[in-house]
């Protein structure tokens, strides 16, 4: 009976250990190293688009569908990811991750309201109008929005999967012949203006963060840094895919230069990379400011953008 009443008294007091090496193994174990294991952030300059074109379809739009499959489906959305997982823990993959599905976004837009139809008061692609709603749904649904409902809802992940079909529907049926893609200069204005308000967007975004919190801040600077490198990374090679696309428009309006000036600048913004982003002040002597210097490629490529509107406008 002593013996009994003995390990009754311990019961506690191992719970308590158990409780105490679950919280261990979590802190020191589940999150950490489940954090590093998701984390990566793809900026290779060349996509491989062999399995995701064929002769006929849009590059751009090719390009669009093999990047939401690489970040969906390869490397794992992690923005909407809860508490309980260790991608909740990460900031620079996700703001990057975003940064991409951001400019594609914006990109599906100009194709569903000017790239796909024969003029503008034409009817609007099924598909592409689908793409555009599932594509611009917010990056940071699990299973729940709250703002919305507080009953389950489509998570952000199958949105975009649902997005990259339509996306791929619409390319297969162009190459069939039954699909609009207009190849006219004010179409491709219309594409480049839109990624030119965006990068204006970003440089603003930069330029208020600059002002307001400057002084070796890290807190959100790395988020902020790696959203615009994201946006930087897809416009570059979305406009890999327009230029082929475009490719009479571009040699018949010897836009080959401008267009190579072009593309160096957001190679050398998305090339930056550190392992500690410093917002300090501008004229600091002894320490850089990382979002200052990416602001500074995010407004040349902006220009030039504009350059290449202006000639492509003559």
């Amino acid at each position: 009976m002593r013996i009994l009443i003995e390990k009754l008294r311990s019961l506690p007091r191992l719970a308590a250990l158990g409780l105490g090496g679950v919280v261990l193994f979590i802190a020191l174990v589940y999150y950490p190293v489940g954090a590093i294991w998701l984390h990566h952030i793809d900026d290779t300059e060349t996509l491989d688009l062999a399995a995701y074109h064929t002769e006929g379809e849009s590059y751009a739009v090719s390009t669009a569908i093999a990047l939401i499959d690489r970040e969906v489906n390869k490397h794992r959305w992690v923005s909407s990811d809860p508490a309980i997982f260790p991608g909740a823990l990460l900031v620079r993959m996700p703001a990057f991750q975003r940064g991409i599905m951001g400019s594609i976004a914006r990109f599906s837009i100009e194709m569903y309201d000017q790239v796909a139809r024969t003029r503008g008061s034409s009817s609007a692609d099924t598909d592409l109008q689908k793409a555009n709603g599932l594509l611009n749904y917010s990056p940071y649904v699990w299973l729940f929005d709250f703002d919305t409902s507080w009953l389950p809802t489509a998570s952000t992940p199958t949105q975009y999967r649902a997005g990259m079909e339509s996306l791929k529907s619409y390319n297969e049926r162009l190459a069939k012949g039954n699909a609009v893609f207009e190849r006219r200069a004010d179409n491709l204005i219309q594409v480049i203006d839109r990624m030119a308000s965006d990068l204006g967007a970003s440089s603003a975004a930069i330029a208020n963060f600059v002002d307001t919190r400057s002084g070796l801040s890290l807190p959100g600077a790395a988020e902020l840094y790696y959203t615009t490198k994201g946006r930087l990374y897809a416009n570059y090679l979305l406009l890999e895919g327009l230029r082929k696309d475009f490719d009479v428009v571009i040699n018949e309006r010897q836009l080959g230069p401008a267009w190579d000036q072009l593309m160096l600048s957001l190679r050398d913004g998305l090339r930056l990379d550190n392992l500690l982003i410093f917002n300090a002040a501008p004229d600091s002597q002894f320490f850089p400011n990382h979002l200052a210097t990416q602001g500074f490629y995010v407004l040349r490529a902006r220009m030039q953008m504009r350059e290449i509107t202006n000639i492509l406008m003559k």
